[in-house]
This record gives structure tokens, C-alpha cells and sequence, in this order.
């Protein structure tokens, strides 16, 4: 076993984000703006835009409506992003689904923190921990992306 433990994807370079909000109640507030600002500079990566989207219908295959999904992948686009974060959950649909439509990777709070702990923890005891946290945050998005070994059924 190496010295890494954690497989990262090289940092990317440019991150486009939102923040979505479904409630007045619940719309972010500046303290949580700047938060999600830094966790994506923590992460190595130059934020090209931030800004909340009120998303007024989910849509269950990948969260954001048709308005606020192009918006989002022209911005990418436009600010040559190689990564997009959700600063909210994401399920593991919603995330594969939105990475096909946005060509870029996608990743959601979770993941943008667990990306954090692995590029800081520095004792072998604490990179098996972000390990760990990691393969059990994972573990649900591997559905269906070995399907070629399966047994054909007949």
C-alpha cells in the first residue's frame, strides 16, 4: 500500500457553485455564502461564480429544473470549469445524471468536505479515517457501474 490512501482526482483548477434554496426560510445568508466560498478555496480550486438558485420544482433525476440546469452549464462552460459543486445533498442519481448534462464532475457538501479532510489529514491514523468516511460516502454511488461483469440472465 502507498503513501496515498485516498484516490483524488487531481484539483481541479476552476469550480463553479450553487447553493440551492427551496424555502424563503431556508434561502442562504451571507455567513453561508463566504462559508462555502472558502471550503471550495480550502480545496485548492479558483471559484469562477457563486450564487443561490431558489429552486421552486425538484426534479427527482437531478434536482434542478430545466432553467436553472442551462444557466449553470453555460456558466461552466463560459468560465472553463472542470468542477461543479452542489453546496447542498445530492443523491447518487441526482449527481451521475447531473454530471452527464454538465460535463464536468459534480459534487455535492459532503463530498467537497471529505475532498478537504483527505488533501489535510496527515497522520496514517487520519487518512484511514477519511478513508473510511469516504468509501462509506461512496459506497451508495457505486449502483450500476459494474453491470458489464454481471451473469447474463436468461
Amino acid at each position: 500500500m502507498g503513501d496515498k490512501l485516498i484516490d483524488r482526482l487531481p484539483a481541479p483548477e476552476i469550480a463553479g457553485a450553487i447553493i440551492p434554496w427551496f424555502t424563503p426560510a431556508n434561502r442562504p445568508s451571507a455567513d453561508r455564502i463566504e462559508e462555502t466560498a472558502g471550503l471550495i478555496q480550502a480545496l485548492g480550486c479558483e471559484l469562477a461564480f457563486l450564487r443561490p438558485e431558489q429552486v421552486r420544482r425538484v426534479n427527482s433525476a437531478q434536482l434542478l429544473s430545466g432553467g436553472i440546469l442551462n444557466r449553470l452549464a453555460d456558466d461552466l462552460e463560459a468560465s472553463d470549469c472542470t468542477l461543479a459543486v452542489v453546496d447542498g445533498a445530492l443523491t447518487p442519481v441526482q449527481q451521475r445524471n447531473l454530471e452527464k448534462k454538465l460535463g464536468v464532475k459534480v459534487i455535492d457538501r459532503t463530498g467537497l468536505i471529505l475532498e478537504i479532510f483527505g488533501l489535510r489529514a496527515r497522520t496514517k491514523e487520519g487518512r484511514l479515517q477519511v478513508e473510511l468516511a469516504r468509501l462509506l460516502y461512496e459506497r451508495s454511488r457505486l449502483v450500476r457501474t459494474w453491470t458489464h461483469l454481471e451473469r447474463q440472465r436468461g
